[in-house]
């Protein structure tokens, strides 16, 4: 199986969210507990953003919150899918201040150092070359401007992902990128001090279709051009669940997702943040008080 195998199907991609937007809301669990993580980062780091665009804003449930936490700046909702903005825009309270955007990670509908930060949850899983989204964040970042995100590690699914292989040698899960090599691609787009962390979280289903039917419901598709194009037949399927029953603990199944953070400044412009073995260093100036 080649890398190849494993280049996304953009096209494919938006329809899949398309057809998601509705009921995105109700089995995203996941990708707002990991948004609430990111939230909770900024308040480490002091910033007043003019602009901030939030690429892969989805149905703007985070969009909305950081518009609430940055009252003064001008929010951008920049997604794939043009029905994820439709549910983006009935969030009441920000719609009339805000812009919403339909365009791609790795082509940014955006002048270039238009943008004081850029936040990005769970969206880089699905651009098919890291260093052109990475270069276009530069792109459009001002000089300083803060990029922070989280995408998914190698490890993501990888339950699902051995499971399918037991059944048959197509690829069913995305090929997620490690941590190492994601911090070397902000180093090669000239991003300044870039800091990374991971974290391991489970989710666990009774059965291996309720997991399927979450991604599905998500937008989650297999949009790799190594899929199988055609039905997948009831014998492959078969053989994939006795694989994933094996997994069985507690009477529950698990999936795990390795989630990547990272964060990093624009080119151009010394803001004294640095890190050193794994530890970040901020300026007295840049960390924000908590207030009782």
């Amino acid at each position: 199986m080649s890398n190849s195998d494993f280049m996304i199907d953009k096209q494919r991609v938006r329809a899949s969210f398309q057809r998601a937007a509705k009921n995105y809301d109700q089995v995203a669990m996941l990708q707002r507990e990991v948004g609430q993580r990111m939230l909770e980062r900024l308040e480490l780091i002091r910033i007043s953003p003019g602009v901030l665009v939030d690429v892969g804003a989805g149905t703007g449930v985070l969009t909305a919150q950081l518009a609430k936490r940055y009252k003064k700046a001008h929010v951008l909702a920049l997604d794939l899918a043009p029905a994820m903005l439709q549910q983006a825009r009935k969030h009441k309270g920000w719609f009339s201040k805000q812009n919403f955007v339909c365009g791609d990670a790795e082509c940014l509908p955006l002048a270039t150092h238009s943008v004081d930060m850029i936040f990005s949850n769970l969206t880089l899983q699905w651009c098919n070359t890291l260093d052109t989204a990475f270069a276009e964040f530069q792109r459009v970042l001002k000089p300083g401007g803060l990029l922070l995100f989280s995408t998914f590690g190698p490890d993501t699914l990888k339950e699902l992902r051995s499971s399918w292989r037991a059944a048959d040698a197509h690829t069913h899960v995305n090929a997620f990128i490690d941590m190492h090599d994601i911090g070397d691609a902000l180093v090669r787009a000239g991003f300044a001090d870039p800091v990374m962390d991971v974290e391991r979280l489970t989710v666990t289903y009774p059965d291996v279709f309720k997991l399927m039917n979450d991604l599905k419901t998500l937008g989650a598709h297999n949009a790799t051009a190594g899929r199988a194009h055609g039905l997948t037949g009831k014998g492959r399927v078969k053989k994939m669940r006795e694989s994933y029953e094996l997994l069985r603990r507690d009477g529950l199944l698990p999936a795990s997702y390795e989630v990547v953070y990272g964060h990093a400044w624009g080119r151009a412009l010394s803001l004294g943040v640095s890190a050193h073995d794994g530890v970040a260093a901020f300026p007295v100036n840049r960390i924000r008080r908590r207030t009782p």
